[in-house]
C-alpha cells in the first residue's frame, strides 16, 4: 500500500477533508512536516478554533498570513529539511480574508472603505462569504497564485456535512447572482416602487429599534457591492476551478469506526461525482490485532504470570488484550469495507497512539507510518 509521499506525488495542493473530530488538524501538520523534511517549502493552513496547530509547531500563535517555523525547533526535534525544505503555517481568518476580497475587487479605496465600514456589511460578511469554507478556499487560492510554495496543505473547517466545502464557491456565485442582491442593486418595476414608496414607514420605525438608519445603510453597502460584482463572479469560478484542477488532491481522514467509514465512503463517491482529483484515504486511531487469532483470557493469564509473577495483575492485563482484540477486530473489518468501497485507492492506517499528538515530536511520530508502506506500518505497529 503507497505511502503518502507517492500519493501527493507531483501535487501543489493537498486538501484534508472529512468530518470533524477525526484528526484533520494533525494530519494535515504531519504531511507538511513529512514533505518539508523532504526538501520541499510548503505552508499549512488550518481553521482550528482549539489552536492545536500553533501548539504543535511550537508557534506561540498562528495569524491570517503564513509564519515560518522555527528550523532549529526542527533539529531539536530529529528533523532536519534536506535542502530547500521549508515549514510554515498560518491560522486563517475568515473575516480578514473576506475583507481582503473586498479591497482586491473595489473601484478604488473610497468604495472599498465604504465598504468595509458599513454597518450591514460588518454584520453579513460572514454569510456572504458563503461561511468559513469558502474563506479557506480564497486563501488557499490567493497563496497558489503567488507561487511562494512548492505544497500547499490545507486543514478544512470543522463541518458535519464534508460537502460544505465543496459546495462553498457555488454558493457564493448564487447568492451573487441571485435574484434577491439584484433587486437591492438594480431595483426595477415593482421593486423599484415598493423600495421607493412602501418602506419608508417601516424603516422609520427600524431606525428608532435599532439606532441608526438603516435604509441609508443598506443603500450605501449595495450601492458600494455594485462595482464589485463582476470580479467577485470571476475570483469565485476560478476557486471552484481550482478544486478539480490537476494539482490538487484530497485526502479524506476518518477514524475506524463505522459512522466516520460510512462518512469517508460518501464523500469519496461525490469527489469522483464532482470531478475531484482522489489521493486516498488515511484513517486514524487505528488498533492493529497483535495476534492472528483470539485467545482465552485464561490461558492469556497464566502466560503472563509465567512472566510477572502477580496472579491479580496478569488477570487484569489479560482483560485488558482481550478487550483490545475485540476492538481491533472491529477496526479491521470496519476498514476492510473501507479498501472493498475504495476500489483499489490507497488506504493508510495510523495507530491508536499511547498520547495525544501536541508537539512536533507527535507530528514525527505519525510520520513514522504516514511516509511508509503497508508492511512496515504493520511491522512498527505490533512490535
Amino acid at each position: 500500500m503507497a505511502s503518502v509521499e507517492q500519493v501527493i506525488a507531483g501535487r501543489e495542493i493537498v486538501i484534508c477533508a472529512g468530518s470533524g473530530g477525526v484528526g484533520k488538524t494533525t494530519t494535515s501538520a504531519a504531511i507538511a512536516l513529512g514533505m518539508a523534511a523532504r526538501g520541499k517549502k510548503v505552508c499549512v493552513l488550518t481553521i482550528d478554533p482549539a489552536k492545536r496547530l500553533a501548539d504543535s509547531l511550537g508557534l506561540k500563535e498562528l495569524g491570517n498570513e503564513a509564519s515560518k517555523v522555527d528550523p532549529k525547533l526542527l533539529r531539536e526535534q530529529g528533523v532536519d529539511p534536506e535542502p530547500g525544505g521549508e515549514l510554515w503555517a498560518m491560522m486563517l481568518d475568515a473575516k480578514e480574508t473576506f475583507d481582503a476580497l473586498v479591497a482586491r475587487h473595489a473601484e478604488d479605496a473610497e468604495a472599498r472603505d465604504r465598504v468595509l465600514n458599513n454597518r450591514i456589511y460588518q454584520q453579513i460578511s460572514g454569510a456572504l462569504a458563503g461561511s468559513q469554507e469558502y474563506m479557506a478556499m480564497e486563501k488557499l487560492f490567493e497563496l497558489h497564485s503567488e507561487g511562494r510554495f512548492d505544497l500547499l496543505v490545507l486543514d478544512t473547517p470543522p463541518s458535519r456535512n464534508a460537502l460544505d466545502f465543496l459546495d462553498a464557491p457555488k454558493r457564493l456565485t448564487q447568492f451573487i447572482e441571485g435574484k434577491s442582491l439584484q433587486v437591492f442593486i438594480r431595483p426595477t418595476g415593482l421593486a423599484a416602487r415598493v423600495a421607493s414608496r412602501g418602506t419608508g414607514v417601516v424603516l422609520s420605525v427600524l431606525k428608532r429599534i435599532v439606532g441608526f438608519d438603516l435604509l441609508a445603510d443598506l443603500s450605501e453597502f449595495f450601492t458600494a457591492f455594485s462595482g464589485m460584482i463582476d470580479g467577485f463572479q470571476d475570483r469565485a469560478h476560478r476557486v471552484s476551478a481550482l478544486l478539480g484542477d490537476d494539482r490538487t488532491s484530497f485526502l479524506i481522514v476518518c477514524g475506524p469506526q463505522g459512522e466516520p467509514i460510512e462518512e469517508a465512503v460518501f464523500f469519496h463517491s461525490k469527489l469522483v461525482e464532482n470531478g475531484m482529483n482522489f489521493g486516498g484515504v488515511v484513517v486514524n486511531r487505528v488498533r492493529y490485532r497483535l495476534g492472528t487469532h483470539q485467545v482465552k483470557v485464561g490461558d492469556l493469564a497464566k502466560r503472563i504470570d509465567a512472566e510477572i509473577d502477580d496472579g491479580d495483575l496478569s488477570g487484569r492485563l489479560a482483560r485488558n488484550l482481550a478487550e483490545y482484540d475485540v476492538l481491533a477486530v472491529r477496526d479491521q473489518k470496519n476498514i476492510e469495507q473501507l479498501r472493498d468501497a475504495m476500489n483499489g485507492e490507497p488506504v493508510i492506517r495510523v495507530p491508536y497512539l499511547d498520547t495525544d499528538v501536541h508537539d512536533i515530536a507527535g507530528l514525527c511520530q505519525i510520520n513514522q507510518f504516514l511516509f511508509t508502506d503497508e508492511e512496515e506500518r504493520v511491522r512498527q505497529a505490533t512490535s
